[in-house]
């Protein structure tokens, strides 16, 4: 099992130089059964790293170009009457997969990206009146260009909370670049490393990782921090909470351990709680390090 995780990283280093801590915590994010959004300026990047995820974990998946004419049918399918039979048939959309990539999710109206809430809290969709499970291993990995970008539309609080995570790739170094001119990165041949069985049994292993009262008692302090303190407009939500302990948790198995550190939680941290303690003006406020201010307000050792 750790074998083909390193396997995985390999394979997705190989594809997105020089962003070996963004390619962990994306993988962090999917043991982690969460929600992925991968936000930063065009041409970063962030659609190689969404599509190179779901080939390399043989996840069947799609891929839907959002856009500011898109509505909710466009994703989770539409009931279309059948002269023959008589009778309406439902055709499902693009959402009845294993990975949906959103891309640039932020550039259709909130009528349309509302479409995603139920899918992404309960893995189901409700369609006139009738409810359709979706898949077991269903993720939605969303990229996001930054909201002060001509023709995009914010992301709602109550949506941004259901992504698990939040990554920014940032400009590639030098020697990135170069490999990149020369011809090595994306155009190789992305394998599947695993298959959606082995994934969710990964998934199941991250879930038996340990968390003592102590670790537990410093992860409520941090929270709750947020939620007292004049410095954060957004709170942080229990079910961020729950998040932010099962990607502390994947960090730990990834590691090769069956117990969680503070430093897991640490490691993981920026990337789970930004998006909400930043809200919908997403990347405009980053350079603030909220993230950092509410880690540093909170000592593990008490």
């Amino acid at each position: 099992m750790y074998t083909k995780i390193a396997a995985i990283l390999e394979q997705l280093n190989s594809i997105l130089l020089g962003k070996e801590q963004q390619t962990k915590l994306a993988l962090v994010c999917l043991l982690a059964d969460g929600h992925l959004l991968i936000e930063d300026l065009p041409g970063m990047g962030k659609t190689t790293l969404a599509s190179a995820l779901a080939k390399t974990l043989g996840l069947s998946h799609q891929r839907v170009q959002f856009t500011s004419d898109m509505l909710p049918a466009d994703i989770l399918g539409v009931s279309i009457f059948d002269n023959q039979l008589q009778n309406f048939s439902f055709h499902e959309g693009p959402v009845f997969t294993q990975i949906l990539l959103a891309d640039e999710i932020n550039r259709a109206s909130p009528k349309t990206q509302s479409a995603l809430l139920e899918a992404m809290a309960e893995r189901k969709v409700t369609i006139d009146k009738n409810t359709y499970p979706l898949d077991d291993s269903f993720f939605v990995i969303a990229t996001q260009n930054p909201q002060d970008q001509a023709g995009t539309f914010p992301l709602p609080e109550s949506q941004l909370d259901r992504f698990m995570m939040r990554i920014e790739l940032g400009f590639p170094n030098k020697e990135a670049e170069l490999s990149m001119l020369k011809g090595q990165g994306n155009k190789q041949t992305i394998n599947a490393i695993v298959d959606s069985q082995e994934l969710l049994a990964m998934q199941a292993e991250v879930q038996k990782v340990e968390a003592n009262d102590t670790l537990l008692d410093y992860l409520i302090r941090l929270v709750s921090e947020s939620r007292h303190s004049s410095h954060f407009a957004n709170a942080l939500s229990p079910r961020c909470s729950k998040e932010l302990l099962n990607a502390a948790k994947a960090m730990a198995f990834m590691a090769r351990r069956h117990y969680v550190v503070p430093e897991d939680i640490q490691a993981v941290f920026a990337a789970v709680t930004d998006h909400r303690l930043n809200g919908v003006d997403g990347l405009k406020h980053s350079n603030q390090a909220l993230s950092q201010t509410l880690l540093n307000s909170v000592d593990p050792l008490l």
